[in-house]
């Protein structure tokens, strides 16, 4: 059984995750109005992601006899007057997640849930790479996005992202 705290935790996060797939369907639906259709698959596929981590978190509190229950998921707000102001929401929101993540993390070390740390470790590494892979982003937009050539020869580089599933075992 899982503690009780740490359980409320991670069925808080399944909510979290879900909310993050919403917002990051907003943010591929801002980019397809905008004509930018790279970078609506880029932020499509992160919904994807988004999506299939709170199905993990699902399969490991069902797995631990915990009891999931689905609250309603907030509509995504955000305001973008530029396509960088997007990027910059993003990632501000990966350092979000990140630290929600680190939290249920501490609580299960406070109260030696080391399966559960363990379970974890995979998304302590996981919001790591998706910071990165935000400030990458930020980093060619400033770089390259005030140039319509550019802007293109980026977009057809999101374009080309593929979906892969995580390869978690619970």
């Amino acid at each position: 059984m899982l503690n009780e705290k740490v359980a409320g935790l991670l069925n808080a996060q399944v909510n979290k995750e879900f909310y993050s797939a919403y917002l990051y369907l907003a943010f591929s639906n801002y980019f397809s109005e905008e004509g930018l259709d790279g970078f609506s698959n880029w932020y499509r596929i992160q919904a994807q992601e988004e999506r299939d981590h709170a199905m993990l978190f699902v399969q490991y509190m069902q797995n631990n006899d915990a009891r999931v229950t689905f609250n309603a998921i907030e509509k995504p707000e955000f305001s973008a007057e530029k396509h960088i102001d997007v990027l910059n929401a993003g990632l501000k929101h990966e350092r979000h997640v990140t630290g929600l993540i680190n939290n249920i993390y501490g609580t299960a070390y406070e109260v030696k849930d080391f399966r559960t740390m363990q379970f974890l470790d995979w998304f302590v590494k996981e919001q790591g790479e998706e910071e990165t892979k935000a400030n990458d982003l930020i980093r060619k937009m400033e770089l390259f996005g005030s140039d319509p050539k550019s802007l293109y020869l980026l977009d057809q580089e999101m374009a080309a992202r593929t979906y892969a599933a995580p390869a978690l075992t619970l």
